[in-house]
């Protein structure tokens, strides 16, 4: 008998839910049932899949409250919750409305052989498999399954054992639309359940941990098929002079605490010139102390709780690791118990180096560590000494100045004077640097063309070559 796993409610410490995790043989049966169904509904093509999808997306409103209040329940906050809810239905329009145009089968002349033209097929993957994580439990689902969907694949979705509540409401809604069960399915588990996700499909997307990362690639590589991985940030920001200061200290600190900094895209290390470096942390400490805690009303303040009771341990670790090293606390600083539930305040550190792990591994809490800088060269090194490269921000006087240090830097997605530009639009393709990912963008058109294997059929309307192309010649 498979043991339940307990589920700890954020705001209270306690386990309140648990459930049954699926096994291996039930991520099989499920899996074989999606990909049967499959050539049903890659045949209905783009109109007939977004016209269910449509479908599906409505039963979503309909369902929103039930799905929102368990996500509030898994993650201690209210707005967001109530975005990334209200969030789905609006992917899932977006995606079939953009989708058919980035997919153009049109025939081509052959430039080398004129007689020869091609005309490209894509052909979707049966089964794409997406494991995702606690911090934004639906939208991070959600993000790899709607274009996948679109483009003709079955999906299955094993979210994070961290935040479990929302599937069975959301499993609710696809239901409601019968030819959407039929190739969508939400299966709840642990590590277990993952690993066994990745042997039943035929393309798999993760987000989440480098750790769990390198799992997933190592079983992709195993069964020979294409994986894409979000994975950690380390995010940069680097301020030079003449910036806008309040402008610079509103962006970061927004993008430093948004979700309580459980981001991925979160700023984690911040650069600021010298010569305003005390100018910038009077404004940053200044704004960072009026930001508040939503206890005890979840429905007043800026933070929720930190999700991960693991994650709350992670955070003290590396603010007594600074502190143990010379970092000065501005304000903030420590992981505070209310009722069992943790939560941080937004935590300005000032003193810091890279020996410090809250300058080197990803915190993923409100923490907002500023180091002075010298030239523009030293920020471009010190924003490149990381094992990350998930994006960035720059602020300068001018454009010019932002985008000149932004080009240096080895992260995917460069804000050029705000932070977070990213969360904005789904429209620029960017990848992941080092350790942060690999494979195809999730933005733009490559967010759907990754989930499409490329056929060309290829028509020779010249004469054929014959054996006589291939004899010996003295």
């Amino acid at each position: 008998m498979v043991a339940p796993i307990k589920v700890r409610n954020p705001r209270t410490g306690k386990s309140d839910y648990e459930f049954t995790p699926a096994t291996a043989a039930d991520v099989a049966r499920i899996a074989a049932r999606l990909k049967a169904n499959q050539p049903r509904w890659q045949a209905l093509g783009f109109d007939g899949r977004a016209k269910v999808l449509a479908r599906w997306a409505e039963a979503i409103e309909r369902n929103q409250q039930a799905i929102t209040d368990a996500l509030v329940a898994d993650t201690g906050r209210l707005t967001i919750s109530r975005n990334e809810v209200s969030g789905a239905s609006k992917r899932i329009r977006k995606w079939c409305r953009v989708a058919p145009g980035y997919v153009v089968e049109a025939e081509q002349q052959s430039a080398e052989a004129p007689d020869v033209r091609f005309r490209p097929q894509y052909v979707p993957y049966p089964l794409a498999g997406i494991i995702s994580p606690w911090n934004f439990p639906i939208t991070l689902a959600l993000i790899d399954a709607v274009p996948a969907l679109i483009a003709g694949c079955a999906v299955i979705i094993k979210p994070s054992e961290v935040t479990p509540r929302f599937i069975a409401p959301m499993q609710a809604a696809v239901e409601a639309v019968p030819e959407m069960a039929e190739v969508l399915s939400f299966v709840a588990g642990g590590p277990e359940t993952g690993a066994a996700i990745v042997p039943n499909v035929d393309i798999v997307c993760l987000t989440g941990s480098v750790k769990t990362g390198r799992i997933i690639a190592r079983q992709a590589a195993e069964h020979f098929i294409p994986m894409f991985l979000e994975l950690g940030g380390k995010d940069p920001a680097v301020v030079l002079p003449g910036a806008d200061l309040d402008r610079a200290a509103d962006a970061i600190l927004r993008q430093s605490i948004v979700n309580s900094g459980q981001v991925c895209l979160s700023t984690e290390r911040i650069y600021v010139h010298q010569s305003i470096h005390d100018a910038f942390v009077d404004k940053l400490v200044t704004k960072a102390k009026a930001v508040t805690i939503n206890y005890p009303d979840i429905a007043q303040g800026h933070l929720g709780p930190i999700i991960s009771g693991a994650q709350a341990e992670i955070i003290d670790a590396h603010l007594a690791d600074a502190v143990a090293k010379g970092a000065k606390v501005q304000c903030g600083g420590k992981v505070e118990d209310h009722e069992g539930g943790k939560w941080c305040r937004a935590t300005v550190l000032t003193n810091v180096d890279h020996s410090m792990a809250l300058m080197c591994e990803e915190t993923f809490g409100p923490i907002m560590p500023v180091m002075a800088f010298k030239t523009a060269d030293e920020a471009v090194a010190l924003a490149n000494d990381s094992e990350f490269g998930l994006s960035a921000a720059v602020f300068a006087g001018t454009e010019d100045e932002a985008l000149a240090v932004g080009s240096r830097i080895d992260a995917g997605g460069i804000s050029i004077n705000d932070a977070g530009v990213q969360s904005l639009t789904t429209e620029a393709e960017k990848h992941s640097f080092r350790f942060s990912g690999l494979g195809q963008s999730r933005m733009g058109p490559a967010g759907l063309m990754r989930f499409f294997r490329k056929k060309a059929l290829m028509i020779n309307r010249g004469a054929p070559r014959t054996i006589e192309h291939f004899r010996e010649k003295p």
